[in-house]
């Protein structure tokens, strides 16, 4: 295979795996270092290995990203076979079996799979939309101070400006199947309802508390993983200030 042939399936092979996604840090496993190395051969073969910050990582978050990685890769056009092999989990051995067999979930785990996996999928998407709602309104109440939390119940996605950490917001959307429509209010529920303006200061709190949670989980395992594979700093995107520094919103609306 020609040396800029070979570059540029790799080049592709990053991309499509730059939409794979860390179900609980809500993060690009490309970012996360979690792709370990990637190699290409003639015939459309391609094999890649994944690594995690520790070998007792949830199996079902294991599982979750090793499968979507492999279905992300296999819609690659040129690629005819896709292995896709996880490194030194307590359950490598078990779940390179499965998608080796494309089992799925349930063929791979059997009677220990005892949430399904789309459940699993949905409630981190629930919690991704949270966090990541409630980081454009915390930046939306630091441009504006005279506003209020319950201020925000007006607050429609064509009032936001267009940086990183909306398009992060429309993307969580798009996932829930919410609108994205510029007239669409920002504050809503999982299943796009309006939150009442008493509601607001409480529901605040509550998806604050989910963002923190996820924005030190995947602080955390980045250092995990930088401490069991110390080569594998080198593979971590730096995390997006807009993204992920922000803290609390002013003073003057925390209730």
């Amino acid at each position: 295979m020609p040396a800029r042939t070979a570059a540029a399936r790799e080049q592709s092979v990053r991309a499509a795996l730059d939409t794979v996604y860390d179900p609980e840090l809500d993060e690009p496993i490309t970012d996360l270092g979690f792709v370990r190395s990637v190699t290409t051969a003639p015939g459309g073969k391609l094999t890649v290995h994944l690594r995690l910050p520790t070998s007792f990582c949830s199996p079902n978050f294991a599982y979750l990203m090793a499968s979507d990685a492999k279905d992300a890769l296999t819609a690659l056009p040129w690629t005819r076979e896709v292995v896709v092999l996880l490194d030194d989990h307590h359950d490598s051995d078990l779940i390179n079996r499965g998608l080796a067999a494309d089992a799925g979930y349930r063929g791979t785990f059997g009677a220990e799979a005892e949430k399904d996996l789309e459940a699993l999928r949905l409630t981190f998407r629930r919690k991704a939309h949270a966090a990541a709602m409630e980081r454009v309104l915390t930046l939306v109440l630091r441009a504006d101070p005279g506003l209020t939390e319950e201020g925000l119940h007006d607050v429609v996605l064509g009032d936001l400006p267009d940086t990183a950490t909306t398009r992060a917001l429309l993307r969580r959307r798009e996932a829930l199947g919410l609108g994205t429509a510029p007239a669409d209010p920002v504050l809503v529920d999982e299943e796009g309802r309006r939150y009442p303006p008493g509601e607001i200061p409480l529901r605040l709190r509550f998806a604050r508390s989910i963002r923190v949670s996820i924005d030190g989980n995947a602080h955390f395992c980045r250092g995990l993983l930088r401490t069991r594979y110390p080569q594998s700093a080198a593979d971590q995107s730096p995390r997006a200030a807009e993204l992920f520094h922000v803290t609390t919103p002013p003073k003057e609306n925390v209730s």
